[in-house]
């Protein structure tokens, strides 16, 4: 296996003036460093984050190859330059040029891509980018830049936020992404289940119709019951009822409110309807639950 070098590392190969960097300053899976360089001719080993270049200062003439590919440009301020994680390259320009770097962790990229496309990521795969302009990349990248400057309060935090924003341009804009297995058409996705789940949290008080909750993820109530089946080992209606259920025992258990009101709140049509719930699932009444926690 190919050792990966990290940021850090780089003036090893590519001798500089470094200008900013945010070592030290407690950010994860982002980074920023800006150096001033003469013309140079590297090659530069495989690094284990994704680079995302931004020129300042002076104008050259850049010839890069990556892995057996060469292509030439001319960069001036303004520009932008990616480099994939885990590939070689080689760089060479002629002029004086000042630069920032923001490097974005592998581990940042995979889970933006994953919470995006709701499926479990094996590979993502920059574009090979050498001179692009790109208002929004130059934008987070100096926001980046001048954080690294400024160090104020919540740095780390709003460096992940920025990172955050410059991982979802890239993935919509400048990126492949390989996933680890095709999603089974016969199951709601991830993305789908966490919408369900959020939605029937905030729903629970009210009567929820099938309808609804396939309109919630898009699609139709045949195509929807049948993925929720195959998801939850269940359907729809008794899903709920299983959540109704276990809200109300947590609220009995650990809450002074009426249980007329507990019924109530977790979408009972009364408290009879809860007690006869309990009785048949629980083989208990609301009130021996509650009960229970005093002993």
């Amino acid at each position: 296996m190919v050792d990966l070098i990290e940021p850090e590392e780089l003036p090893i190969w590519v001798p500089g003036e470094v200008l900013t960097a945010s070592d030290g300053l407690g950010w994860r899976d982002v980074g920023q460093r800006s150096y001033k360089y003469s013309g140079l001719d590297v090659p530069i080993p495989p690094m284990n984050h994704y680079m995302i270049v931004r020129y300042f200062e002076g104008q050259t003439p850049m010839d890069r190859r990556v892995e057996s590919h060469w292509k030439r440009t001319t960069c001036v301020p303004g520009h932008i330059s990616l480099l994939n994680r885990a590939r070689p390259s080689h760089w060479h320009w002629t002029q004086r040029i000042n630069v920032s770097h923001v490097y974005l962790s592998e581990s940042l990229m995979s889970r933006v891509a994953q919470d995006v496309l709701g499926r479990s990521i094996s590979e993502i795969c920059l574009h090979d980018v050498l001179n692009a302009e790109d208002p929004t990349i130059t934008s987070i990248s100096d926001a980046i830049l001048g954080e690294t400057r400024s160090s104020a309060i919540g740095g780390p935090t709003y460096a992940e936020a920025l990172g955050l924003q410059l991982s979802v341009h890239l993935l919509r804009n400048y990126a492949d992404v390989k996933f680890q297995e095709k999603v089974s058409q016969s199951r709601l996705s991830r993305r789908q289940r966490c919408t369900l789940t959020e939605y029937i949290h905030g729903n629970l008080q009210y009567q929820i119709s099938i309808e609804q909750l396939s309109a919630v993820v898009g699609l139709g109530v045949w195509t929807f019951c049948r993925r929720f089946k195959e998801s939850y080992g269940m359907t729809p209606c008794a899903y709920l009822l299983e959540k109704r259920i276990e809200q109300a025992k947590m609220m009995l258990l650990n809450g002074s409110q009426p249980i007329k009101a507990i019924a109530s709140e977790c979408g009972f049509s009364d408290q009879a309807h809860m007690t006869r719930v309990f009785r048949r699932k629980l083989n208990l009444t609301p009130g021996q639950i509650r009960g229970s926690q005093d002993h």
